[in-house]
């Protein structure tokens, strides 16, 4: 079934730089996204574990390239094998595999090579931070993209674990991820804020996904039934703070204050007629939310730069 869309998916004019392509095949504000976590995880390591950041600068530069090398090849195999729902979707038509700028073939081959050489890499770390990563791979581009995307509303869930991994990746790559609960909280803060981030999107593009036939769950259960799920993932939120006091009140006083935000966003939700403006408020609340929590976790950890 791939083989007939392919025949049908590719313009021969090429629009755009070559800059802009990779942009969008690698999904760059998706893959900076993912390795912050990543770079979290590492330096929350460091900051518990009493080690030198100068003492382990080779080993953070590995982890980051083979990680982020990782990521975009699973980014890149997602592009090459969704061509036919990014035909059909407007925010996804400028990626090269839909312009043709780049030919699918390619793009299957670079997402193979990214991800070949980033598992290399990521084995010179440790056995524990390649295994993360090759989760968090094989989970987005099967499980996710190749099965459970079309399928089933529940592919949001699927889709989660293999953003939640990229801390459990920087973390291991110094310390066993189980040794400590922080790289577990960090699992599950990632895990569920995935939720009723998806579901944001999901319900701002709802004409798009219906029309690609994605089974998501604003398409199938309708907006009603995705904010409640919406609002039972924000509050199962409010807990994860306080098992990370180790980082001080500041950090778990700002959790909790974004965590009651958003509670209040959620709320509004119910209230309000315009969905698509509710949707597109709670997208980049979520997306702000968690680059707050993650760049805070690194600022409260600071010192093992000096």
């Amino acid at each position: 079934m791939q083989n007939e869309v392919i025949k049908n998916v590719q313009p021969t004019i090429k629009e755009h730089s070559v800059l802009e392509q990779i942009k969008y095949l690698i999904k760059a504000p998706v893959l900076i996204a993912n390795v912050v976590p990543v770079l979290t995880g590492f330096l929350l390591a460091l900051f518990f574990s009493g080690a030198t950041f100068a003492g382990h600068l080779g080993l953070l530069l590995l982890t980051l390239i083979g990680s982020t090398l990782v990521i975009a090849g699973a980014l890149v195999i997602n592009n090459w094998y969704d061509v036919d729902i990014d035909t059909v979707m407007g925010r996804t038509k400028k990626r090269p595999t839909v312009t043709g700028d780049i030919s699918l073939k390619t793009v299957l081959t670079i997402g193979i090579v990214l991800s070949g050489v980033g598992f290399i890499i990521m084995f010179f770390t440790t056995l524990e931070a390649t295994l993360y990563s090759f989760i968090g791979w094989f989970t987005y581009v099967f499980l996710y993209t190749m099965w459970s995307k079309r399928r089933y509303t529940w592919n949001t869930i699927i889709g989660s674990v293999s953003g939640a991994v990229t801390p459990l990746i920087g973390w291991a790559a110094l310390e066993p991820a189980f040794s400590h609960i922080v790289p577990l909280v960090l699992f599950m803060i990632i895990f569920i804020w995935q939720m009723p981030h998806t579901y944001s999107i999901a319900m701002r593009k709802y004409d798009e996904y219906k029309a690609a036939g994605v089974k998501m769950l604003p398409v199938v259960k309708g907006f009603r039934v995705t904010k409640i799920h919406f609002l039972f993932y924000v509050i199962c939120l409010f807990p994860l703070p306080f098992f990370l006091m180790s980082l001080g009140m500041v950090f778990v006083i700002t959790a909790t204050i974004l965590n009651i935000a958003w509670l209040i966003l959620c709320i509004q939700g119910f209230m309000t007629k315009n969905n698509h403006r509710w949707a597109t408020n709670s997208f980049f609340y979520s997306v702000n939310y968690l680059m707050i929590l993650f760049v805070l976790m690194i600022v409260v950890t600071f010192p093992i730069f000096q």
